[in-house]
C-alpha cells in the first residue's frame, strides 16, 4: 500500500484500506452463527497453492444462498482464474460486470483492473492474480505452445499463452484460440514474467471475450510484425 502525501491523499489512503478490509468484515458478519455448506468447484481438489477448491453456501431453513454470488454482487470480491467450468464463469461474469458498471466496492479502485498495454505496471504485479484488459494483435504458435499476443514485440509486451494440448478444451468451450485476434478481451491469471508480461492460461474461463469485434490495430512504429517470432 503506497502513502499519499497531504490532507487529500491520507483521505483517500484510507478510504482504499477501508475498501480492501470490506470483504473480510463481510464474510465474518454473513457466517457468524451460521451452517455453511461446501461444494466441490469441479476443477480438481486443489488450486495451485494445495488448498481444497469449493463453492461456499450458507443454509437457512433448507435453503441455500451463493456466497461467491452475494460477495460478487457487493463488488467484494472478482471472478477467479479457475471456476469450474466455462458456463459457471459467465454466470459470475455477469454478477461481476454489474458491480463493475456500478463501482461497487473494490470496483471503486482504478487499479482493479490493469491494461493490456501497460507491461511496466503488469511487471510490478509479478507472482500475483491479477485482472487485465486489452485487445488482441495477434495470435501465433510456435512448438507446442499458442501466443496470445497484445503488442508487437513479444519480449516486453504482455502475452498469454496457452498450450497446444489444451486448445480442444478452450474450443469446446466456445473459445477458439486462434480467432481472438483483434478481439478485446479480460484475462484472469497469475502474472509472471518472460520477457514481458505473461500469463498461462490453462483453463477456458481466464479468458474472456469483451467485443467479437475489434478495429484491426496498428502496429508500433518500428516494429516488423511479419518478422516477430515466439520463442521456443
Amino acid at each position: 500500500m503506497r502513502h499519499l502525501v497531504g490532507d487529500g491523499g491520507q483521505r483517500r489512503d484510507r478510504d482504499r484500506r477501508l475498501r480492501l478490509d470490506a470483504p473480510e468484515l463481510f464474510l465474518a458478519a454473513l457466517l457468524a452463527d451460521q451452517t455453511i455448506a461446501l461444494k466441490g468447484a469441479g476443477t480438481g481438489a486443489h488450486d495451485r497453492y494445495g488448498r481444497l477448491v469449493a463453492y461456499v453456501f450458507t443454509t437457512d431453513e433448507g435453503l441455500e444462498r451463493s456466497l461467491q454470488a452475494v460477495m460478487l454482487d457487493g463488488g467484494l470480491a472478482r471472478v477467479a482464474a479457475r471456476v469450474g467450468s466455462y458456463g459457471c464463469a459467465t454466470a459470475f461474469w455477469a454478477r461481476e460486470q454489474n458491480a463493475r458498471t456500478a463501482r461497487r466496492g473494490l470496483w471503486a479502485d482504478r487499479e482493479a483492473t490493469l491494461a493490456a498495454q501497460s507491461a511496466t505496471a503488469l511487471l510490478q504485479k509479478r507472482g500475483r492474480s491479477v485482472l487485465v484488459e486489452g485487445t488482441v494483435v495477434s495470435v501465433r504458435e510456435s512448438g507446442g505452445t499458442i501466443y496470445v499476443n497484445f503488442g508487437g514485440r513479444w519480449s516486453e509486451d504482455f502475452t498469454v499463452t496457452i498450450a497446444k494440448r489444451n486448445a480442444r478444451m478452450f474450443t469446446a468451450a466456445g473459445l477458439v484460440p486462434e480467432q481472438l485476434a483483434y478481439k478485446r478481451v479480460r484475462v484472469r491469471g497469475v502474472v509472471e514474467e518472460r520477457g514481458g508480461p505473461w500469463i498461462e492460461a490453462l483453463r477456458p474461463e481466464q479468458i474472456e471475450v469483451l467485443e467479437h469485434r475489434a478495429e484491426k490495430w496498428d502496429p508500433v512504429p518500428g516494429a516488423d510484425v511479419r518478422q516477430a517470432q515466439q520463442p521456443l
